[in-house]
């Protein structure tokens, strides 16, 4: 089973990215050929910032090798370091029609909030940005593709894209497969929406300890009194937030302590900090220590991109083959 996904490095990653994104592609090394990599090419269409782009291309890599991702399990490299998916772009392009790319509720979604503020925002790369993505997938022949809820339209999208490449020109690419874990699909933003750096609504996974405490500190709840129970306890953000931070049996007492009354947010929202900077003690620690020696960060890459080209140059040479540009 050949396993794929790919994280943008447009900014410090959160909760959602690792809840939606990392978590699953970690625990996913163990049960097959897994191929992971830094989406520096995706980064470009809400990016522009070289310095920056550089500089976010390297925490992912230090935050997916602290949170556990092992180079000698999996394939991890940056995608710039395989032009491959560039040009396996462009051949995809030819056969995807307007009308599917249009239907993308991301795209959609990002049009409406550029254009209310500067239309020239809106690009060519967000508009073709699931053709680019289909091509990272396809180009490895990936069986499974660990993603976001919010992605899984992208994955029809790939699949749609190789269907219909395949009936044109042959049987040229594995039609890939979603996996996504319905619990933490979608991992609330501080404001109730999804969390997205795009919302400005994120708990970062290693930011400072006083930023992180200040944040969820500051998470707005009703106005309800202390003393006064609340039987919809399971829908608070600061619950929800907790049951992925903390052990099944703590996270339940809180709740119930919120339900029956006389358990303060304050008190609630203390122990998600808690709890939160427990769980990542451990990748902090490693992370730190990988941060001390960043030759050993890029080495990691360059051998996982040398890995990958192997297989990207090969199923490139199939597609051309097929489309008679060989």
């Amino acid at each position: 089973m050949r396993i794929l996904t790919g994280i943008q490095p447009s900014g410090a990653l959160h909760l959602g990215n690792y809840f939606g994104a990392m978590l699953p592609a970690i625990q996913l090394q163990e049960q097959g050929d897994a191929f992971y990599f830094v989406a520096n090419y995706h980064s470009m269409t809400s990016l522009a910032d070289p310095v920056a782009r550089r500089k976010y291309t390297l925490d992912v890599a230090l935050d997916f090798l602290a949170c556990g991702l092992d180079p000698a399990r999996c394939v991890f490299w940056k995608q710039s370091d395989t032009p491959e998916h560039t040009e396996l772009a462009w051949l995809l392009s030819t056969v995807t029609p307007m009308g599917l790319l249009e239907r993308c509720h991301s795209y959609k979604d990002k049009v409406a909030k550029l254009a209310d503020g500067d239309a020239g925002a809106v690009n060519h790369g967000l508009f073709a940005y699931p053709v680019l993505m289909a091509a990272d997938i396809l180009l490895y022949d990936s069986n499974v593709v660990p993603v976001g809820k919010d992605q899984k339209q992208h994955l029809e999208v790939t699949r749609d894209i190789a269907i219909k490449f395949n009936n044109t020109y042959g049987n040229v690419f594995v039609v890939p497969e979603p996996r996504i874990r319905e619990e933490v699909a979608v991992v609330p933003g501080l404001d109730g929406q999804k969390m997205s750096k795009s919302y400005g609504n994120t708990i970062e996974i290693f930011a400072e300890e006083k930023a992180i405490r200040k944040k969820i500190m500051g998470i707005v709840m009703d106005s309800r009194a202390v003393a006064d129970p609340k039987p919809d306890a399971e829908k608070n953000l600061a619950v929800q937030l907790l049951r992925l931070v903390a052990d099944a049996a703590t996270a339940r007492e809180s709740e119930e302590k919120l339900r029956a009354g006389g358990f303060g947010y304050g008190d609630l929202k203390k122990a998600l900090f808690e709890n939160y900077w427990n769980y990542f003690a451990a990748a902090r620690a490693r992370r730190a220590e990988l941060a001390a020696d960043p030759a050993h960060i890029e080495a990691v890459l360059k051998d996982g991109a040398e890995k990958a080209r192997v297989v990207a140059r090969r199923t490139l040479a199939r597609a051309k083959a097929a489309c008679g540009l060989d």
